[in-house]
């Protein structure tokens, strides 16, 4: 039986994995796009109004926002804008404006963009300056408001991001989705490490698939719970679990992808 990691242990994803990390994410984006058939761009995804094709430019979007200085603030400071006129969430803003401004793509073309923009957008988030890394910004989490630093968007959520909708792009299309123990399952560990700081208590986690592991926090007295890596994490997201049964302790913990 394998020896389950102690959370404490896992090491936090920083600058020096973020390029390497989205590299491979957006290039696995980029094929798992290329696979697939007309009609599954239309299918509907675990993200609500969001289709596949929808997802795609969001995701694209995004990899484009963090390209430059210019096309960040820009892009933030337009989302801010119509947030305040609008009511809604700054992020909700800026997503919907990256589906708009590439839902005049051919899907060829958009597939082009991520493997001309991914590599570009790998480098910038890994080259940003500290004083960027260093700015607060707001987000609210299960409900509550939190300040991060920019340095967690960049190595962090903006990793989880896109292979969160790879995930969802799998889901809605019943393809394959490429996993492996190297990149995955650092992305999934990443996820545990600070699952276990915002739970608090200790717990045995047993995550099965090619991106699992066994994981312990603290003394291991608490629960003790066998899942799916890959459910682990869009149960933790706020996706619904493939059982529709509702969560409770350890996996009714909300982690921000």
């Amino acid at each position: 039986m394998m020896t389950a990691q102690p959370v404490d242990t896992i090491q936090p994803i920083t600058r020096s994995d973020t390029e390497s990390l989205a590299r491979t994410e957006y290039a696995r984006m980029a094929s798992q796009l290329r696979s697939l058939a007309p009609d599954e761009w239309a299918k509907p995804t675990d993200c609500p109004l969001w289709h596949v094709r929808a997802v795609a430019g969001h995701n694209l979007g995004m990899m484009a926002t963090f390209t430059g200085f210019r096309r960040l603030f820009g892009a933030m400071g337009t989302a801010t804008k119509t947030s305040k006129r609008d009511g809604g969430p700054m992020i909700d803003a800026l997503t919907a404006k990256q589906v708009a401004d590439h839902a005049d793509l051919s899907t060829d073309d958009l597939i082009t963009r991520v493997d001309e923009i991914g590599p570009r957008s790998a480098r910038w988030r890994a080259k940003a300056p500290w004083l960027l890394r260093k700015m607060p910004m707001k987000e609210q989490v299960g409900g509550r408001a939190e300040t991060w630093r920019m340095a967690y968007l960049l190595d962090t959520i903006l990793t989880r991001d896109p292979w969160m909708h790879r995930i969802d792009i799998a889901r809605a299309t019943g393809r394959d989705l490429e996993l492996s123990a190297e990149h995955d399952g650092r992305i999934v560990a990443d996820v545990v490490a600070e699952l276990a700081r915002r739970y608090d208590q200790p717990f045995t986690l047993t995550l099965t698939g090619p991106a699992g592991g066994d994981f312990i926090a603290g003394d291991g007295s608490g629960e003790h719970v066998t899942i799916d890596a890959i459910e682990m994490c869009r149960t933790l997201s706020g996706r619904p679990p493939a059982d529709a049964q509702p969560r409770t302790g350890l996996l009714a913990t909300e982690v921000p992808f």
